[in-house]
């Protein structure tokens, strides 16, 4: 269990899972930003919808949270906001129908290599880098629109991490970085991009040897295993948007052969299936780390539980996740 490869090299392919943390911290802007802002309750206007759509999308429903994202756009069509939750939500209905969902340890083995929604993906990307963009030159709030735009880049590397784009990854990934370090120099309040960072610290830093050929092809910094954890958890407490999203991280980091941590990664798992209990992904999550510690009968009921709550949906997601779940219990069996 826990095939990590990339482009053939053992354990290169680890590093698009640095570009994964877009969804929690997406809306970080809001407070303060060039969208419309009440002052009097002290955030943005579209706040409250965002809020209420990265909840229905760390539910586990793509397509709902879609719809509260797409009406951020008509709300506010001048603002990257809606449409960098619109492209995460595509990206997780890609990544859910398209990956490998039974691995906590696996964050992008594909099992298609392609999907009907990569094209609007990247539709939803190229505007909102565009508008993140005339903000920067017009001089606009440019802190957090240097936030939104390597949010973008980030989204399009974990896409290119997904189709195996060894060197579109990185490349995009190297920018994203750019974009929120600079973010958080101009901004030092803006502790949300701690998710990134830290992410790109931890996997850069703990790729192996042979990713300094790559290193050396686009300049791509170094990282720092120690400091990528210590900004991660700094994020996962502390941050208004990254605490649900940097605490999956933090569990897809401890369920690594190379940390052992398998405990941890299970009392993370555990605590998004009890806030995010219609995400079945956790749950199957859950029941692989089960099966890792040695409790088969834990696993097998969260792989079960997992089957007959999928079982005839016709949701594409639900479907993805039933299949897994079959799968977990094919493995379990043939153990």
């Amino acid at each position: 269990m826990g095939r990590l490869s990339w482009g053939g090299i053992p354990g290169l392919r680890t590093l698009p899972a640095v570009f994964f943390c877009a969804a929690a911290f997406v809306c970080a802007p809001c407070r303060g930003s060039s969208a419309a802002f009440d002052r009097k309750r002290g955030e943005c206007e579209e706040c409250p919808a965002a809020r209420q759509g990265l909840d229905t999308l760390m539910n586990g429903d793509p397509d709902e949270a879609s719809k509260t994202f797409r009406a951020i756009e008509l709300q506010s069509p001048n603002s990257p906001l809606g449409y960098l939750l619109d492209a995460d939500a595509t990206w997780w209905k890609i990544y859910l129908t398209t990956a490998d969902l039974v691995d906590p340890d696996v964050f992008d083995v594909l099992i298609s290599s392609s999907s009907p929604y990569d094209s609007h993906f990247h539709d939803l990307i190229n505007v909102a880098i565009k508008k993140a963009r005339a903000r920067i030159h017009a001089r606009q709030d440019v802190a957090r629109s240097e936030l939104f735009e390597g949010l973008a880049y980030a989204l399009r590397a974990r896409f290119y991490g997904l189709r195996d784009n060894d060197l579109a990854t990185a490349r995009a990934g190297k920018r994203m970085r750019m974009l929120l370090l600079s973010a958080q120099e101009a901004d030092p309040t803006l502790v949300d991009a701690d998710a990134g960072i830290g992410l790109y610290n931890y996997f850069v830093g703990t790729l192996p040897t042979l990713i300094k050929m790559l290193k050396f092809l686009i300049g791509l910094p170094p990282g720092d295993r120690e400091l990528g954890l210590s900004q991660l958890q700094n994020a996962a407490g502390n941050g208004e948007w990254v605490r649900a999203e940097a605490r999956f991280y933090l569990a897809k980091d401890y369920s690594r052969p190379s940390e052992g941590e398998y405990a941890k990664s299970l009392q993370l798992f555990q605590e998004l299936a009890r806030e995010y209990p219609r995400n079945l992904l956790w749950k199957l999550l859950e029941g692989t780390l089960q099966v890792r510690l040695g409790h088969g009968r834990e696993g097998e009921n969260d792989y079960r539980e997992v089957l007959a709550e999928s079982a005839g949906k016709k949701s594409e997601v639900l479907q993805a996740l039933h299949r897994a779940a079959q799968e977990a219990l094919g493995r379990l069996r043939g153990q």
